[in-house]
């Protein structure tokens, strides 16, 4: 069996925090280690303990998941990032301050789950990125024939 994905969950309302937690812990392959209220927490526990996987929101108190995501990958770029917020505009700002994943908070507990499994198998790699691999790998492999 492969290792489990350890998560950290961080949200600054606890009643969502709870409600990922609980999604996530019927995965048998996640593991949800903490919860965290802001950004900054959130920077400290990376600090301490590298989770696998932060999920985070984008509006916060004392640090926001924006700043949390570019100190995070700035100092631990093995740590995947998913940005899971209600508001679409910060796709592009979540992506540039180096989030591996973007989702909108109300999607299906079974697509969060797949995502985070996913970053464990090709971390940061959108479908058109990993399609246009695959080819060159392809003809490159055409080539030495």
């Amino acid at each position: 069996m492969n290792k489990k994905s350890r998560v950290l969950v961080v949200d600054d309302q606890a009643s969502t925090r709870q409600g990922i937690r609980a999604l996530l812990e019927l995965a048998p392959d996640i593991e949800v280690l903490k919860e965290a209220s802001n950004g900054w927490e959130a920077v400290q526990f990376v600090a301490e303990e590298q989770p696998d996987v932060v999920l985070l929101d984008v509006r916060m108190p004392v640090m926001d998941g924006l700043e949390a995501t570019r100190q995070i990958k700035a100092r631990w770029p093995q740590v995947r990032v998913i940005v899971l917020t209600m508001y679409r505009s910060h796709r592009k700002e979540a992506l540039a301050a180096g989030a591996d994943r973007f989702l909108l908070k109300g999607g299906t507990s079974r697509s969060l789950t797949e995502v985070i499994r996913s970053l464990q198998v090709s971390p940061r790699t959108d479908e058109s990125e990993a399609k246009q691999s695959e080819v060159s790998k392809k003809a490159k492999e055409m080539n030495h024939e």
